[in-house]
């Protein structure tokens, strides 16, 4: 069994920043992602990260203001929010998984086994 648990999120201005952090205890776990889901709409990818391919992709809607990392060796990783804006406000969900992750799928709900609760992210002047 894997659980997942997230931090980091609270009220920030726009423009500010934020990070988030997700650790997922467990083993063979091939990779984690963010999504989010904002009042009102399907829950949407944000990034990924594979442990084998190393590339962490973002959604167009945060790509250049949202990075993703993974700490060195561990089943843990940020979130790293620049450039907030109000329609970033959401639940942020962290999610891993433990199949093979592949390139085309990774922001499909489907490639991952396990979801943390999720944490709010409001961004309001």
């Amino acid at each position: 069994q894997v659980e997942v648990v997230e931090s980091g999120g609270g009220l920030v201005q726009p423009g500010h920043s934020l990070r988030l952090s997700c650790g997922a205890s467990g083993r063979g776990i091939t990779g984690m992602a963010w999504f989010r889901e904002a009042p009102g709409k399907e829950r949407e990818f944000v990034a990924a990260i594979r442990w084998r391919g190393g590339n962490a992709p973002v959604a167009n809607t945060v790509k250049g203001r949202f990075a993703m990392s993974r700490v060195s060796g561990e089943n843990a990783v940020y979130l790293r929010m620049d450039s907030l804006r109000l329609e970033d406000t959401a639940i942020y969900y962290c999610a891993a998984s433990t199949r093979s992750m592949i390139l085309s799928a990774l922001s499909d709900l489907r490639t991952y086994d396990y979801w943390g609760r999720g944490t709010q992210v409001t961004v309001s002047s």
